[in-house]
């Protein structure tokens, strides 16, 4: 062996002539490499001003006097251009980036920037604790802190790759998942929670499209006691009855019972007490989202159930359909809709054959499970009916050959302007006095004219105005 094993300085060998050669190679090797500090690492040929005992990292692509020296260490020694091949684990101080890089046996990487200490890159970092091929950053510490850089503020960044991939902050107790927040699959931001690390229930859900925000298992609304409840049935007991409805046929599109109308192909029903007969067809209510504060139904659960079905009933809300079959006591069926479920839907429901079926206090409610049947206030209830239909009761008495100015303020605030028709009871004395065709709606009330035909007579009119906000 001639040279030593690491920075190959050279022996001076048994009986060599001219050993101060040998020796002052040596040292113009520990003088190059000892304690390396580069004036720059980004040309990749010489510069034209020199100085003896300069050095670089050369560049990729070098030519000239350092043409093949690519990433190689070039000394300036003695009037001429030394090269040294770096070996895995060798610093060097780069004088104009002021950084230290490290030569990792294929590249010079950095090894700290501005003083300090980190690698970059790294495959591993563990403080306090070991990190491993999984948790490559793993840090034991009662409190983590990222702080802004003197100035300005700070932000964290969690990216994937694709959609379907997870970004995500796990929340763990004794190493296995309660809480999980993040973008899970798609790129809609979910919390969800777990009781055990393996089965998991979305809490909350923010459609990435439009912002609106889901609560999967939350029931809305406050339950009864005069509150909106947790029934997103309108009328779900068909106790309201403004149309004065007296149970039969019902072509398709048109009204019956407060809220319900039949759907496509009509339907037959009836009242008695509770019960409802659904002869045939089919029933439906469009479930209005605004009137349950709600953004939006998509992905969510909802259970349906009635009380003693006397044979299957099929139900649908939106694009999902579910069957609840006949029995004694509540029974029930739970529907998880589909993303496309927003807006408005509708909710349907038929016997699942042919024939006859009945069943009482018809409920749909945010949820997995049903819970029991809770009326709402028979006030709360009608109000809520009086959003979409009302019929309003009015008398005019003038004596005027003047237009009288009539005005009628709804019982509720209606869910749009609503289209407004007349119900005219005509009496005694009330020949040729009609309201203009010009009425003027709002969602609160109305207003028109009413002018008589001739003057001096004194004129009674009495009637009903038939306002209409259905969906």
């Amino acid at each position: 062996m001639d040279e030593t094993a690491n920075l190959r300085l050279p022996y001076i060998m048994a009986a060599q002539a001219q050993k101060h050669v040998t020796h002052n190679e040596a040292i113009r090797v520990l003088d190059a490499l000892v304690h390396l500090a580069v004036l720059d690492r980004d040309l990749a040929s010489p510069p034209a001003v020199l100085a003896d005992g300069d050095r670089y990292i050369v560049a990729s692509g070098a030519s000239g006097a350092w043409a093949g020296w690519d990433y190689g260490i070039a000394a300036y020694q003695d009037g001429a251009w030394m090269r040294y091949v770096p070996r895995e684990g060798f610093i060097a101080w780069i004088d104009d980036e002021n950084a230290a890089v490290v030569w990792d046996g294929s590249a010079w990487i950095t090894l700290s920037s501005g003083g300090s200490a980190s690698v970059n890159p790294t495959p591993l970092v563990g403080v306090n604790a070991t990190a491993d091929t999984t948790n490559r950053l793993k840090v034991a510490s009662p409190a983590t802190l990222f702080d802004h850089p003197g100035s300005g503020g700070h932000q964290v960044k969690i990216n994937k790759a694709t959609a379907s991939d997870t970004a995500s902050l796990l929340y763990q107790t004794a190493y296995s998942g309660r809480v999980e927040m993040g973008t899970a699959g798609d790129d809609n931001f979910h919390i969800k929670v777990s009781p055990d690390g393996s089965s998991w229930l979305e809490a909350l859900i923010v459609d990435k499209a439009t912002g609106a925000v889901s609560f999967p298992h939350t029931t809305l609304g406050t339950g009864g006691g005069g509150g909106v409840g947790p029934n997103l049935l309108v009328n779900g007991g068909f106790q309201i009855n403004q149309r004065a409805f007296g149970g039969g046929a019902l072509t398709a599109g048109s009204y019956g019972f407060d809220r319900w109308k039949a759907a496509t192909g009509g339907a037959n029903v009836s009242l008695s007490g509770f019960v409802v007969t659904l002869a045939s067809g089919e029933l439906a209510q469009v479930v209005e989202l605004a009137l349950w504060g709600s953004a939006s139904f998509a992905s969510q659960q909802v259970t349906v159930s009635v009380e003693a079905p006397s044979a299957n009933l099929t139900v649908t809300f939106g694009s999902q359909t579910g069957t609840i079959t006949a029995g004694s006591g509540r029974r029930s069926v739970t529907l998880t809709l589909a993303v496309g479920d927003t807006g408005n839907l509708t909710f349907k429901i038929k016997a699942a054959a042919a024939g006859s079926v009945t069943f009482s206090r018809l409920k749909l409610e945010l949820g997995a499970s049903a819970t029991a049947w809770e009326a709402r206030p028979l006030a709360v209830e009608t109000l809520l009916a009086k959003r979409y239909f009302a019929k309003i009761p009015f008398a005019v008495d003038t004596t005027s050959t003047y237009a009288e100015a009539i005005g009628v303020n709804f019982p509720a605030t209606m869910r749009a302007v609503p289209t407004v028709t007349r119900e005219d009871d005509l009496r005694t004395n009330m020949s040729g006095t009609y309201p203009r065709n010009d009425t003027v709606a709002t969602v609160d009330g109305l207003a028109w004219q009413s002018v008589p035909a001739s003057g001096g007579v004194r004129r009674y009119w009495f009637g009903r105005i038939v306002v209409d906000a259905e969906l």
